[in-house]
């Protein structure tokens, strides 16, 4: 039997987390937008629906919930399983570095490795006390500045987005995290916009994706915009141009770190010649690469 829908046998927070394991299961939903499995996101939800910490007890997980409790549950719940849309974009908010950030589907839910790139002060590449200015490139939430900001709590922070509504997001986000006074965020097309200062890092996690990739992406990253993710036949699109445009824009000890993701390989046969290193991750990730600028001087792009 069942109530509105809802199996009658469903009754404490536990069976809710129990059941959607089983229904996310069984509706092969894709995890890609920050967590790892069917059970954290259900997890995530159960909690979020119950307005309730994302670190609260699991010794309270057998209490039993209200109607409208087990009503919220099921429906977010529910929407995940029917129209495949991230979990994201279903509570309007993501965590990043240990961050909380509002988003929405005008932007990507952050996700990139660079999270820890960012923890660690960008170190050994930079002397973390000497860094005083600092551009986010296609920044669409405003995560990977926002994040910087609080690694470097004494540096400025540009961040650019070709999307105004991309810009919406990530203004929001700098008045929640009250940055406004060291975090910028401007409308341009990369660098075009840009004002004429050089930084000590300039780091972009931009659309890579390529036109073969994009046909297949998974129902979930559908939600996202095709702005956010598709960059030409090769995922290059945007990336050439800040190969040839970053160094105006950097200081002599500054560095570049982009992410390209599957676009690695293109790239690299595209610029035999450029000694990209490839960055290593310890929780996993990448298709991330640093220059710095002496080698943006040493080479044509």
């Amino acid at each position: 039997m069942s109530i509105n829908g809802i199996p009658e046998e469903l009754k404490t927070i536990k069976d809710y987390m129990r059941w959607g394991v089983s229904r996310f299961n069984e509706a092969e939903l894709y995890y890609g937008h920050g967590m790892a499995s069917a059970l954290d996101e259900v997890v995530y939800l159960c909690l979020f629906a119950l307005h309730l910490p994302h670190d609260f007890s699991e010794n309270y997980f057998d209490t039993a919930l209200t109607l409208d409790e087990k009503q919220a549950v099921f429906k977010l719940l529910s929407r995940r399983i029917e129209e495949k849309i991230p979990a994201s974009y279903l509570t309007g908010e993501a965590w990043f570095a240990g961050l909380p950030f509002v988003v929405n589907e005008n932007v990507l839910v952050p996700r990139s490795p660079i999270a820890e790139l960012i923890e660690k002060q960008f170190e050994p590449w930079v002397e973390a006390e000497s860094v005083e200015n600092i551009l986010d490139l296609c920044c669409g939430s405003g995560c990977i500045g926002i994040a910087s900001a609080y690694a470097f709590d004494w540096a400025y922070v540009d961040m650019v987005d070709i999307s105004p509504e991309a810009i919406e997001v990530a203004a929001e986000n700098i008045q929640r995290h009250q940055l406004d006074e060291r975090v910028s965020v401007i409308e341009s097309n990369l660098f075009e916009n840009v004002p004429q200062r050089h930084y000590d890092i300039i780091v972009s996690n931009p659309p890579y994706v390529d036109a073969e990739d994009m046909a297949s992406l998974p129902d979930e990253y559908l939600h996202e915009p095709e702005l956010g993710l598709a960059a030409g036949d090769d995922g290059l699109d945007l990336v050439v141009p800040m190969l040839q445009q970053a160094r105006k824009y950097l200081t002599d000890q500054g560095i570049l770190v982009v992410e390209v993701g599957n676009s690695q390989h293109a790239l690299q046969e595209a610029y035999p010649h450029v000694p990209f290193y490839w960055l290593d991750f310890e929780r996993g990730g990448s298709g991330i690469f640093l220059l710095t600028a002496e080698q943006l001087d040493e080479f044509e792009f």
